[in-house]
């Protein structure tokens, strides 16, 4: 399996089929152009790699070949060809910017050999590009979990890792499932290549295809250059398709032959080009419900669920909070303290141990944030933290005192649903549509259930 597309260009037909041959027998996607003036129509498209051009050629020469394709704006590699040695000749195509020369007859192993280093050396730059453009975040310190569920959780990733398996990893919004799926990354015969994160739901429908695949140049409306596409970015490394459930059935089907073929076909290539990707996907979706209500593909999903790893919510593993504050803290310290060392007034400390953290990691990590950036000395009090938290937080004794009915059972129901319109519209930092759509309600519902219970006195908005 290779990662080039190779393009060979030579007038001669003996010359030009010969070497193409020998480079499809190696496993090499292969086309033709028998001058020079061919060459760069095929060019323009976006999807070659490497040009191994004949120099002499009735059109163009090799070398105005070249020089016009970078005029162009085309970085594609030159490994240029002549049936006459001269240090001139050689001098001239390097300037121009070919990166290897050779003299006919091509020797097979070398040819192969020269390939392979260009191989090496695009895939690096494409890497480091990759690598600048992501910030991977490889050196990040790594939370160790006191919780059975995590540590069961951590078991199943070095379990799964060295191996190419497909893995599915399930859990609610803000349990750390994109941490874990770097961590699998990290720990695979992978890591020194690259981990591409796409986040399904953001990209807009009609683009996905052209993100996932690429696209040649002049394949649509707009496609003023060629796109490599995430599934080749990623080559020889991972892709992490997190929010998967928001994939478009059309999509579904084109990720399932990738999955099966191991190729995918960028938009206006009449080409497939091999791909050699580790997939791992995410979601926070019940996909055997979404199976049997038609919007997910059974096949996909079969494939997708080879490994499931799911993530508890923060809420049912409460005995990783304590030592979780703590690292999250000196964590957001360096990041936003400005070289102070923060401490947690105690109070702080028992709310942020006892809150129900339905938003999960993120929500707390959030919550540290703020209070760092908010917090006047260097001790975090109550009055740093979110007013959605301090807002329901309650000693051990007004707790107990909760389970006592007071005013009958409709009337600890109305304080009750008071008391949850407010947390979740604290959650959704205000926003009272995205509150509704958390509690499952219609807008106008919750407004008027806000306007009946705040002419009771069981509403108050701070």
């Amino acid at each position: 399996m290779t990662c080039l597309q190779v393009l060979v260009v030579d007038d001669e037909p003996a010359i030009r089929q010969v070497v193409a041959a020998q480079l499809r027998k190696a496993g090499y996607p292969v086309d033709q152009a028998d001058s020079g003036n061919a060459a760069l129509l095929k060019l323009s498209k976006g999807d070659i790699d490497v040009v191994i051009c004949d120099i002499k050629m009735p059109d163009l020469s090799g070398i105005e070949v070249l020089r016009q394709a970078r005029a162009a704006g085309i970085d594609t590699a030159f490994i240029m060809m002549t049936a006459y040695a001269s240090v001139d000749t050689a001098i001239e195509a390097m300037k121009a910017g070919a990166v290897d020369y050779m003299i006919k007859p091509l020797n097979n192993e070398e040819l192969l050999h020269r390939l392979s280093k260009v191989c090496d050396l695009r895939g690096l730059r494409a890497e480091n590009q990759v690598l600048r453009k992501l910030v991977l975040g490889s050196s990040e310190e790594v939370f160790s979990f006191n919780s059975p569920s995590m540590r069961e959780t951590e078991r199943m990733v070095i379990k799964v890792a060295p191996t190419d398996s497909t893995v599915l990893i399930t859990g609610e919004s803000g349990t750390g499932k994109g941490v874990t799926a770097r961590l699998i990354h990290q720990k695979s015969q992978r890591s020194d290549s690259p981990f591409i994160p796409v986040n399904c739901g953001a990209i807009p429908e009609n683009l996905v295809e052209s993100e996932f695949f690429g696209h040649l140049r002049g394949a649509f409306t707009g496609a003023d250059k060629a796109r490599k596409g995430l599934f080749l970015e990623a080559d020889k490394g991972t892709i992490f398709l997190d929010e998967i459930g928001e994939l478009p059935l059309s999509l579904q089907v084109k990720l399932l032959h990738v999955i099966e073929h191991k190729e995918v076909r960028p938009l206006g290539s009449e080409q497939a080009r091999r791909v050699d990707v580790r997939i791992i996907a995410a979601t926070n979706q019940d996909l055997a419900e979404m199976v049997v209500q038609g919007k997910f593909r059974q096949d996909l999903f079969f494939r997708l669920s080879v490994f499931q790893i799911h993530m508890p919510p923060l809420r049912e593993r409460r005995e990783d909070l304590p030592s979780l504050i703590k690292f999250l803290l000196q964590r957001s310290m360096r990041r936003l303290g400005n070289g102070r060392s923060i401490t947690l007034d105690p109070a702080v400390e028992e709310i942020l141990i006892n809150h129900d953290w339905t938003g999960n990691v993120r929500e707390l990590e959030n919550a540290i944030d703020r209070a760092i950036i908010m917090a006047e000395g260097d001790c975090i009090t109550l009055g740093d933290l979110p007013p959605q938290i301090t807002r329901f937080a309650q000693s051990p004794q007004q707790r107990n005192d909760n389970t006592r009915l007071s005013g009958g059972l409709r009337e600890s129901m109305r304080k009750l649903e008071a008391s949850l319109i407010m947390r979740a519209i604290g959650e959704a930092g205000g926003d009272r549509r995205v509150a509704a759509q958390k509690l499952d309600i219609g807008l106008s519902s919750l407004y008027r259930k806000m306007e009946e219970f705040e002419s009771n006195g069981l509403l108050t908005e701070e």
